[in-house]
């Protein structure tokens, strides 16, 4: 009988913060700028440059620790974590050991087997290094300090996990948490969140931990979930064949769905940490963490138990609407200038979800204004304009924010509610079509569909539908 293997996971998380400078110099954040243009003395390790804390960096790290149950360590300190790699300008990181900002945390995750609860060992600041960019057609690799300094919080977990939907529904609860306190945008593409998977294998029933390997800087769920996949296939090979599974750091290649050592694992000696010298230990007082706590947004679990009290919505529109902090502010200011909660819901649910899923763009990037989509829906409402041209003016706001009363104006798209022009085109659709009339007498109900149809052609799709069929009826029943 062969063996019952169990998979043990932990998690280091490095989440980039919504600063608008670094973590100890005045120098921007923002993604994507030309390389080595968001830099100085400071981010790039010149000899005698002082680093400063930026207090922001300090609210975000304690604002995530109270959102993720943690207790908040006081009086906290900076330490140097000593390694040389071109991308490390000063040859050391400052980061926390000793004395990390927030300890002791967990948060409750859905697992298939119902609600689980995840350990938060400790989030610690430091900051984020530079960039290699490997050029192969030089045969060299160059070097871009733009994100070096940039603040950084790591989260890292207790080993609680034991698959890799445990580890995707964690992440999914860190993301939103931290999106809905605005500390991060989270987006694993850019960087601004990704994960070092550690892993083991021991066998079923057994209580001491298998010997680890951990897989770095992985940015993408599905890239998080068949690394676990491969790394677990692979240690249980090991194991089966007799041998034993080495302590390393491996580098999971998704095009290749396999994994790489990169270096055997270092332990904290191998960092040579000490304190930080240049830097005073971070005083918080119970003033300033209530200052945090009150200043905390409504998080996500409370806003789905608020949108089902409040609102009545199904289950299934909430989750989507909550999944995204930017599509739950859209939904609430469009009720805010008079829209009813489930007509903005189908349209963020319908119209929307499909528009984002056609330009493969994230919800974040989201554009139009709600008052644009309340505007919207006040005129199907009103009859100005039926749904299908409704569908229409709506790509517009959803591409280029247009106001829909004026485009609806300029683009003639009213609909056609004077019943009697209307019985007119009707009446005269209705005597050039003797065979569908035929039909229709008949009892073949597509006929009237047809008729329905070429009333809206002739109309350019600006009558309502439901007046048409009602005039249609009266028109054929007096045949």
């Amino acid at each position: 009988m062969s063996k019952q293997y169990e998979t043990v996971i932990g998690l280091e998380v490095h989440v980039e913060l919504a600063t608008k400078t670094k973590i100890f110099c005045g120098c921007s954040t923002e993604f994507g700028g030309a390389p080595n243009t968001h830099t100085c003395p400071v981010c790039t390790g010149m000899p005698g440059s002082l680093p400063v804390l930026n207090k922001q960096v300090v609210e975000y790290a304690v604002a995530v620790g109270l959102a993720t149950n943690c207790s908040i360590t006081q009086n906290c300190k900076f330490d140097r974590k000593n390694y040389f790699y071109p991308d490390n300008p000063q040859n050391y990181q400052i980061s926390q050991l000793y004395l990390p900002i927030c300890r002791d945390g967990h948060v409750e995750i859905e697992t298939d087997g119902g609600t689980k609860s995840v350990g938060i060992h400790e989030i610690h600041m430091e900051e984020d290094a530079g960039k290699l960019i490997h050029d192969e057609w030089e045969d060299c690799s160059l070097v871009d300090y733009n994100r070096s300094g940039v603040p950084l919080i790591e989260i890292v977990s207790e080993p609680d996990m034991r698959s890799a939907d445990e580890v995707v529904a964690y992440l999914e609860k860190l993301r939103l948490i931290i999106q809905y306190l605005g500390a991060s945008d989270c987006k694993l593409q850019e960087g601004s969140m990704r994960a070092d998977v550690n892993l083991s294998i021991r066998e079923a029933g057994a209580e001491e931990f298998g010997t680890r390997t951990e897989m770095k800087n992985l940015n993408s769920f599905k890239a998080i979930r068949r690394a676990i996949e491969g790394e677990t296939d692979r240690q249980i090979s090991l194991l089966e064949e007799g041998k034993e599974v080495t302590q390393e750091t491996r580098r999971w290649d998704d095009t290749k769905e396999k994994s790489y050592q990169m270096r055997s694992k270092e332990d904290a000696q191998d960092y040579r940490y000490f304190p930080d010298p240049d830097l005073v230990p971070v005083i918080i007082s119970d003033e300033w963490i209530s200052q945090i706590k009150e200043a905390q947004p409504e998080l996500r679990d409370e806003k789905r138990n608020r949108y089902k009290e409040e609102y009545g919505l199904p289950d299934y529109d909430i989750d989507i609407i909550t999944g995204s902090k930017h599509l739950a502010d859209i939904f609430e200011a469009t009720i805010t200038h008079g829209a009813e909660a489930k007509e903005v819901s189908n349209w963020l649910m319908g119209e929307t979800m499909r528009l984002v899923n056609d330009s493969e763009m994230d919800l974040t990037d989201l554009s139009f204004s709600p008052e644009h989509l309340a505007a919207l829906i006040s005129m199907v409402k009103e009859n100005e304009i039926n749904r299908k041209v409704a569908k229409e003016v709506f790509e517009k706001i959803f591409k280029e924010d247009v106001d829909p009363k004026a485009y609806v104006e300029e683009h003639g798209l009213k609909s056609m509610n004077d019943e009697g022009a209307l019985k007119e085109t009707i009446g005269q659709i209705v005597k050039d079509n003797p065979k569908s009339v035929e039909d229709y007498k008949a009892g073949k109900k597509k006929a009237m569909g047809f008729l329905v149809g070429q009333t809206m052609k002739a109309t350019q799709g600006k009558a309502d539908p439901g007046v048409v069929n009602k005039i249609l009826k009266e028109i054929l029943e007096s045949l």
